[in-house]
């Protein structure tokens, strides 16, 4: 899918996820109206935004300036990738036992 690059249809998105967010969590309220579905619901949006700017700004800013994302499912790749490097360069590493061959 190629990437979207008109500002209207940018526009609409945008407006689009925030009347299924709105919706959604109205619906969610009219069904259990209480202050602990309420309390719950802002922390899940909250903790949502917070994982969103640690996927997309904190690691493209402070940990991986070089790398950049193009979605979650991207974020996840970055991830399994680094931790199968990781895993890969324990295995090169020369044993620090002190033992000569």
């Amino acid at each position: 899918m190629p990437d979207l690059t008109d500002p209207r249809a940018i526009k609409l998105k945008g407006a689009l996820f925030l009347v299924i967010g709105v919706l959604s969590a109205s619906l969610l309220l009219a069904e259990t109206p209480t202050w602990r579905t309420a309390a719950l619901l802002a922390i899940c949006v909250w903790s949502f935004c917070r994982l969103y700017y640690f996927a997309f700004y904190v690691i493209e800013r402070y940990v991986d300036p070089g790398y950049r994302f193009a979605g979650l499912v991207s974020f996840l790749r970055y991830l399994l990738r680094r931790k199968v490097d990781r895993s890969s360069r324990r295995e090169e590493a020369p044993s620090s036992s002190g033992e000569k061959e």
